[in-house]
Protein backbone atom coordinates (compact mmCIF):
# COMPACT_ATOMS: atom_id res chain seq x y z
CA UNK A 1 0.00 0.00 0.00
CA UNK A 2 1.19 3.38 -1.27
CA UNK A 3 1.43 6.30 1.66
CA UNK A 4 1.45 9.62 0.33
CA UNK A 5 3.59 11.86 2.79
CA UNK A 6 4.26 15.34 2.69
CA UNK A 7 7.31 15.17 1.49
CA UNK A 8 5.25 13.11 -2.38
CA UNK A 9 3.17 15.95 -2.14
CA UNK A 10 5.29 18.90 -2.70
CA UNK A 11 6.99 16.80 -4.88
CA UNK A 12 5.07 16.60 -7.30
CA UNK A 13 3.50 19.99 -6.27
CA UNK A 14 6.41 21.70 -7.20
CA UNK A 15 6.12 21.01 -11.32
CA UNK A 16 2.98 22.42 -11.14
CA UNK A 17 1.93 25.94 -11.91
CA UNK A 18 1.08 27.22 -8.43
CA UNK A 19 -2.47 27.61 -9.02
CA UNK A 20 -2.68 24.14 -10.02
CA UNK A 21 -1.40 23.18 -6.84
CA UNK A 22 -4.54 24.32 -4.74
CA UNK A 23 -6.82 22.48 -7.13
CA UNK A 24 -5.07 19.28 -7.48
CA UNK A 25 -5.29 17.28 -4.11
CA UNK A 26 -5.67 13.71 -3.03
CA UNK A 27 -9.38 13.37 -2.33
CA UNK A 28 -10.13 12.02 1.39
CA UNK A 29 -13.86 11.75 2.84
CA UNK A 30 -13.18 14.29 5.38
CA UNK A 31 -9.59 15.93 6.42
CA UNK A 32 -8.93 16.68 10.04
CA UNK A 33 -9.59 20.08 11.30
CA UNK A 34 -5.40 20.77 12.14
CA UNK A 35 -2.77 20.27 9.85
CA UNK A 36 -0.99 17.38 11.22
CA UNK A 37 1.40 14.82 9.52
CA UNK A 38 2.06 11.81 11.61
CA UNK A 39 0.05 13.16 14.19
CA UNK A 40 2.07 16.75 15.09
CA UNK A 41 0.72 19.67 14.46
CA UNK A 42 2.14 22.50 12.16
CA UNK A 43 5.49 20.75 11.65
CA UNK A 44 6.37 20.35 15.04
CA UNK A 45 6.65 24.31 15.26
CA UNK A 46 6.10 26.05 18.16
CA UNK A 47 2.79 28.33 17.48
CA UNK A 48 3.60 31.34 20.36
CA UNK A 49 7.36 31.70 19.09
CA UNK A 50 5.53 33.07 16.18
CA UNK A 51 4.10 35.76 18.31
CA UNK A 52 7.10 36.02 20.95
CA UNK A 53 10.03 35.37 18.64
CA UNK A 54 8.73 36.42 15.56
CA UNK A 55 10.04 33.40 13.85
CA UNK A 56 9.14 29.87 13.66
CA UNK A 57 10.40 27.84 16.28
CA UNK A 58 10.72 23.94 16.35
CA UNK A 59 9.10 22.69 19.29
CA UNK A 60 9.89 19.44 21.41
CA UNK A 61 7.86 16.38 22.87
CA UNK A 62 8.76 17.12 25.86
CA UNK A 63 6.57 20.47 26.03
CA UNK A 64 3.46 19.26 24.15
CA UNK A 65 -0.15 19.00 24.19
CA UNK A 66 -2.86 17.34 22.38
CA UNK A 67 -5.48 20.16 20.94
CA UNK A 68 -7.79 18.96 18.74
CA UNK A 69 -6.83 15.56 17.66
CA UNK A 70 -3.06 16.93 16.93
CA UNK A 71 0.19 16.84 18.94
CA UNK A 72 1.02 20.45 19.05
CA UNK A 73 5.09 21.06 20.14
CA UNK A 74 6.38 24.12 21.78
CA UNK A 75 9.72 25.24 22.42
CA UNK A 76 9.88 25.63 26.15
CA UNK A 77 6.98 25.13 28.74
CA UNK A 78 6.30 28.81 29.08
CA UNK A 79 5.09 28.87 25.86
CA UNK A 80 3.18 25.60 25.86
CA UNK A 81 1.44 27.22 29.15
CA UNK A 82 0.63 30.21 27.41
CA UNK A 83 -1.12 28.29 24.10
CA UNK A 84 -3.15 26.25 27.09
CA UNK A 85 -3.72 29.35 28.82
CA UNK A 86 -5.48 31.12 25.37
CA UNK A 87 -5.47 28.35 22.13
CA UNK A 88 -7.49 30.81 20.35
CA UNK A 89 -4.89 33.49 20.51
CA UNK A 90 -1.78 31.31 19.38
CA UNK A 91 -3.44 28.82 17.06
CA UNK A 92 -3.07 29.39 13.60
CA UNK A 93 -6.27 30.39 11.36
CA UNK A 94 -7.66 28.12 9.66
CA UNK A 95 -6.34 25.10 11.57
CA UNK A 96 -2.84 26.14 10.44
CA UNK A 97 -3.86 25.07 6.74
CA UNK A 98 -2.60 27.36 3.79
CA UNK A 99 -4.59 30.88 4.65
CA UNK A 100 -4.00 31.59 1.02
CA UNK A 101 -5.71 28.35 -0.49
CA UNK A 102 -8.55 28.53 2.17
CA UNK A 103 -9.04 31.65 0.76
CA UNK A 104 -9.37 29.92 -2.99
CA UNK A 105 -11.90 27.55 -0.84
CA UNK A 106 -9.01 24.46 -1.23
CA UNK A 107 -6.94 22.96 2.16
CA UNK A 108 -2.97 22.85 0.98
CA UNK A 109 -0.45 21.91 3.31
CA UNK A 110 2.00 24.57 4.88
CA UNK A 111 5.42 25.74 5.79
CA UNK A 112 6.99 27.27 8.75
CA UNK A 113 8.88 29.80 7.00
CA UNK A 114 5.47 30.98 5.54
CA UNK A 115 4.00 33.25 8.06
CA UNK A 116 1.94 36.43 8.88
CA UNK A 117 0.93 37.75 12.01
CA UNK A 118 -1.88 40.27 10.82
CA UNK A 119 -4.33 41.71 13.68
CA UNK A 120 -3.27 39.45 16.05
CA UNK A 121 -3.94 36.19 14.47
CA UNK A 122 -1.20 33.40 12.51
CA UNK A 123 -2.13 32.56 9.57
CA UNK A 124 0.30 30.17 7.39
CA UNK A 125 0.88 29.42 4.03
CA UNK A 126 2.24 26.82 1.51
CA UNK A 127 4.94 28.38 0.41
CA UNK A 128 6.59 31.71 0.37
CA UNK A 129 5.51 32.58 -2.95
CA UNK A 130 1.83 31.74 -2.08
CA UNK A 131 2.36 33.94 1.27
CA UNK A 132 3.65 37.05 -1.48
CA UNK A 133 -0.06 36.07 -3.53
CA UNK A 134 -1.73 36.28 0.43
CA UNK A 135 -0.12 39.30 1.15
CA UNK A 136 -1.19 41.04 -1.90
CA UNK A 137 -4.94 41.23 -0.07
CA UNK A 138 -4.65 39.59 3.57
CA UNK A 139 -8.15 41.21 4.45
CA UNK A 140 -10.11 40.55 1.57
CA UNK A 141 -7.98 36.90 1.70
CA UNK A 142 -9.43 36.61 4.84
CA UNK A 143 -12.83 37.06 4.51
CA UNK A 144 -12.59 34.74 1.50
CA UNK A 145 -11.20 32.61 3.77
CA UNK A 146 -13.52 32.27 6.90
CA UNK A 147 -16.55 32.10 4.47
CA UNK A 148 -14.97 28.80 3.34
CA UNK A 149 -13.90 27.84 6.19
CA UNK A 150 -14.68 24.92 7.41
CA UNK A 151 -17.04 23.81 5.06
CA UNK A 152 -13.51 23.02 2.58
CA UNK A 153 -12.21 20.49 5.03
CA UNK A 154 -15.27 18.41 4.29
CA UNK A 155 -14.47 18.95 0.25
Amino acid sequence: MTHLTRRHMLTGLAALPLGAAFVTRPAFAANPPIYAEDGIAWDGHDPVAYFTKGAPMPGSEAHSVMHEGAKVLFSSAETRDMFVADPAKYAPQFGGYCAYAASKGYIAPTVPEAWTVHEGKLYLNFSLRARELWLQDVTGNIAKGNANWPGILDA
